[in-house]
């Protein structure tokens, strides 16, 4: 039985069939131009924002059309599809870090020390909301005046923490109106780290610190950097030194070294590995990184051993070593200790010790794992190539590794050989070098005008060169062989970079290291282990097509993004139009300008380029 409605609508369109049916069919056609025109006019925008590869002028008019792109995109998303901006998070989130939350992970169970370790799998609920800068934030000085001075209010230590934290190395470090500075007013550096060098690298046996490239040392992993003015020196000296420290609710000294713009990343070993892969740096360095090294039958020094390279240093300052050992300048003795015991049974030798400073050199014989002698630490089964967050492990890896290569045998560029041992094929590495070679030249110029949109230009004047330390830092989100690294060395820009390689991907973090660059394993479907406003430029080449794939959550994804990045700073994504056209989309929605770069080679490639706004409010 037909209902009321259906035998009205019967009447309407039968009782006159010509002339009703015309009248809907021309309707419908009206409705179908009408969206075609609308999706059209998207795709339009995203093709006439393209400019050309390699030249990129005209600054005022590129900064117009983003600021115009943006304000359409953003009336187009709130009118149409009723999307809302995210909200702010309340002032409570200001150093906010997933993942990190002692109460919680010790009401879960975790006990000695395990409650200070990431636990992300007990922060399932997700608060979208954006995370504000401290009622005093400014942004960092510039570089490299940013490096050895920094705002107080960007950070959360308090001047009685400030000035109540010692250090073997006796700082110095002046506490003037809102900011702290690094270096005396003569402008030397006043924590006595110059000399603290030069006493490891003499210790080593080299004439001087400047030495250490040369005796194979190019990556330094510093355990608990304090406030990372050791690692601030070993930059100065063109090597490459990752601060690991562990997480603090307040007063935190990683957050401090990162707000210097040097490089740091939030981890431990209290029960799990770093990750990293087995024979990754040259150096570790620990001075008073509040670790008791012999505890656990030696548990944390396999671990050391496990990231050290074949020949690398392990080097340790603390007064608890001092009373363990033996008397000031001597060398090469014996000590009844069990940190002696449990390095001899690493096949660690020690070099020297001086006060409260001791030196250890990994062996460089493999062999040494399997001499059989009693009491020695025994052979893991299989690699770790892929490791993220696994247990600490009581055995040795990397001795059966085609990577077991001494320090001091390694070539300041990777051969054919080298890469071989990598999976790599030599035209392959090539043509990724020669690409991002291009595409740094192409990023500089094309931020560029962006900056200097206000830049008063006289006629006939070439458009404003880009700043020194117009980025400090990167953090490359996909970064395949390093080659964004490697192209902005080359380039001579003022900046590092942490590259990151996402699980799911070829792990290529091993060649990475091996380059003498820094990174880490990430899973991109969760948080980084950093604090809030990190990083100046964040990269990512192909990533949203392979998260994608992962069944990450996109918009999860970009508020982690805007948390670790600080305001003003800039985001580059590469990948095809369908995922770049979704975030750009997304991207209204936590505040930021962007645009579709089309980088008419006739490819579905696009760039997004965004930058995130200060909020204040």
């Amino acid at each position: 039985m037909k209902s009321p409605l259906l035998n009205k609508l019967s009447k309407t369109f039968w009782s006159k069939p010509q002339f009703n049916w015309l009248l809907l069919c021309l309707v419908s056609v009206l409705v179908v131009i009408a969206l075609l025109g609308s999706s059209s006019s998207s795709a339009f925008n995203s093709v006439t924002s393209s400019v050309k590869p390699d030249i990129y002028t005209n600054y005022r008019k590129l900064k117009e059309q983003a600021r115009s792109d943006y304000l359409e995109l953003k009336s187009l998303s709130v009118g149409e599809n009723q999307i809302k901006d995210v909200g702010l998070c309340g002032k409570e989130r200001e150093n906010y870090v997933p993942c990190y939350n002692v109460s919680a992970n010790t009401l879960a169970g975790f006990k000695d020390g395990e409650e200070l370790d990431q636990h992300c799998e007990l922060s399932r609920e997700y608060q979208y909301c954006l995370i504000r800068p401290p009622k005093d934030y400014k942004i960092p000085l510039s570089w490299p005046a940013g490096r050895d001075v920094i705002w107080s209010g960007n950070v959360k230590l308090t001047k009685d923490q400030f000035l109540s934290s010692g250090s073997i190395m006796k700082r110095l470090m002046l506490l003037e109106e809102n900011q702290i500075a690094f270096h005396s007013q003569d402008g030397l550096i006043v924590d006595d780290v110059k000399d603290y060098s030069h006493q490891i690298a003499e210790m080593i046996g080299l004439g001087s610190d400047t030495e250490f490239l040369q005796a194979g040392v190019r990556t330094v992993l510093d355990i608990g950097c304090g406030f990372g003015s050791f690692s601030a020196h070993l930059l100065s000296l063109n090597l490459m030194a990752l601060c690991v420290g562990a997480y603090e609710s307040s007063g935190s000294q990683v957050q401090l070294t990162l707000e210097r713009g040097l490089p740091a990343v939030i981890g431990n070993f209290i029960s799990k590995q770093l990750p990293f892969p087995s024979l990754s740096y040259d150096m570790v360095h620990c001075a008073q990184c509040g670790i008791i090294w012999d505890s656990k039958d030696g548990l944390f020094l396999i671990e050391i051993d496990r990231v050290l390279k074949p020949g690398g240093y392990f080097i340790l300052t603390s007064p608890i070593t001092r009373q363990q050992g033996r008397s000031t300048s001597s060398k090469k003795g014996s000590m009844s200790t069990p940190l002696e015991e449990i390095t001899k049974k690493l096949c660690w030798s020690l070099l020297e010790q001086q006060e409260e400073t001791f030196v250890w050199q990994k062996t460089v014989d493999s062999e040494c794992y399997t001499s059989g002698k009693q009491g020695m630490v025994p052979l893991c089964k299989g690699e770790d190539m892929q490791l993220y967050y696994q247990p600490l492990a009581r055995c040795i890896s990397g001795t059966g590794s085609n990577r077991w290569v001494p320090i001091l045998s390694r070539s300041g560029s990777l051969n054919s050989t080298e890469l071989k041992v990598h999976g790599v094929h030599l035209d392959d590495f090539f043509e990724d070098s020669g690409f991002w070679k291009s595409a740094v030249r192409n990023y500089w110029s094309l931020l560029s005008p962006l900056i200097f949109s206000d830049h008063p230009k006289r006629p006939g004047d070439d458009d404003p060169l880009p700043p020194y330390n117009m980025v400090r830092n990167v953090l490359d989100m996909n970064a395949h062989y390093g080659g964004l690294n490697a192209a902005l060395l080359e380039a001579s820009k003022s900046v590092w970079v942490m590259n990151v390689v996402p699980l799911g991907v070829h792990n290529t973090l091993p060649l990475i290291l091996d380059r003498g660059f820094t990174g880490v394993l990430h899973n991109w479907c969760e948080p980084f282990p950093t604090y809030p406003r990190t990083y100046d430029l964040l990269h990512g080449n192909g990533l949203l097509s392979h998260l994608a794939s992962q069944g990450c959550s996109i918009i999860e994804l970009l508020l982690e993004m805007d948390r670790i990045l600080r305001p003003e700073g800039w985001v580059i994504l590469s990948d095809k139009l369908g995922p770049i056209e979704k975030v750009r989309m997304l991207a209204t929605q936590i505040r930021w300008e962007a645009r579709v770069i089309d980088l008419q080679n006739g490819s579905d490639q696009r760039l997004l380029v965004c930058q995130k706004p200060f909020v204040r409010k």
